[in-house]
């Protein structure tokens, strides 16, 4: 049998695997859903009242600081959603808003996290309270690299239980996660099997989006192509809503097909604070006031009162940071960069 220096020997991972993988029952379930042209539309609060429930398994879209669906995640905690889990594929805001739901004195929305990336906000530093939730020791937490948890929603997509790579091989990483190994039938090499992930809501911030759900995306797409048919429920929020016409006249434009999506939600504006490409850059300044109110418990306390607890919807929470005005501000930024 052939060997391979960089495999390690054990056999398998460490970490808890918080959804088993189950193609055949997400098979099922799939089969149940309409393939009908339906009107989709309805308000962020709609969406997450209907589809997000105690005890879900959540994955948000998007990458890092771009692109992510700040109003769902603003909702999510606005409800009080209790004992989630959560991907956290390239996490940033989108965990940190969400590590809110904790150490509020009212549950737990975070339980379980299946960690890639999260607690940093990239190069603007460290959520301090996001840190403090995850070393409280009130997370289970499973180790994944960002590589390995986009093969997950890959496999799930597929529809087969897991795929076969040398990611995460011979590392510490590997040891902390629930990945197994293999033996390649073909070959006798050890590789890492990486098991499906089949999140029960997952929300993906889109550029537009027609009424029924297919949804275009500018720019880097990452796992989110295939996090929306590794999701039992998506919720698409886009920037702008556009004809179905308009989807048909172009339709390779299309990265996320109807039948997949659960609801349609028009947010102009709905990733910030963080970028949007080709629409509006990151408020740096914003983020920079998260950090600073999560220095200590009680200004932390007193800006979601006021951001997240204080309004009624999206809307409202742009309104108070800055509103249009400031909302064209970081739409100059990114279009025309240095000002030109």
């Amino acid at each position: 049998m052939t060997s391979h220096p960089f495999i390690s020997d054990d056999t398998s991972g460490g970490g808890p695997l918080f959804v088993p993988p189950d193609p055949d029952g997400d098979r099922a379930h799939f089969r149940q859903k309409s393939k009908g042209l339906t009107d989709k539309v309805m308000t962020v609060r709609e969406a997450v009242e209907q589809f997000v429930h105690d005890d879900d398994y959540f994955a948000p879209g998007g990458f890092g600081g771009d692109r992510i669906s700040t109003a769902v995640i603003h909702e999510i905690v606005r409800q009080r959603k209790q004992n989630l889990s959560f991907a956290g594929h390239t996490a940033t805001h989108d965990f940190q808003i969400l590590c809110s739901g904790n150490e509020l004195g009212d549950g737990r929305l975070l339980a379980r996290v299946d960690a890639a990336y999260i607690v940093g906000l990239e190069a603007r530093g460290l959520s301090p309270h996001a840190r403090r939730v995850a070393e409280s020791g009130d997370l289970e937490l499973c180790e994944w690299s960002n590589y390995a948890l986009a093969l997950r929603f890959h496999a799930a997509a597929m529809g087969v239980p897991y795929v076969p790579t040398r990611s995460m091989a011979g590392t510490d990483t590997y040891h902390r996660s629930a990945a197994k190994q293999v033996i390649c039938p073909f070959t006798g090499v050890k590789l890492s099997a990486i098991p499906a992930l089949s999140p029960d809501i997952a929300c993906i911030h889109v550029h537009e989006a027609d009424c029924f759900g297919n949804s275009r995306i500018r720019g880097t797409s990452v796992a989110d192509t295939d996090l929306a048919r590794a999701a039992k429920r998506l919720i698409i929020t886009c920037e702008r809503l556009i004809p179905n016409d308009e989807i048909r006249r172009d339709p390779t434009l299309t990265v996320i097909p109807y039948y997949c999506v659960d609801a349609v939600c028009e947010v102009p504006y709905g990733s910030y604070p963080v970028n949007m490409p080709y629409e509006y850059y990151s408020d740096e300044v914003h983020l920079r006031a998260w950090l600073d109110a999560e220095r200590e418990p009680d200004p932390h306390r007193r800006f979601l009162d006021r951001h997240v607890f204080g309004v009624t919807e999206f809307a409202e929470y742009l309104e108070l940071c800055g509103g249009m005005r400031r909302l064209q501000e970081l739409r100059r930024d990114e279009l025309f960069p240095g000002g030109n």
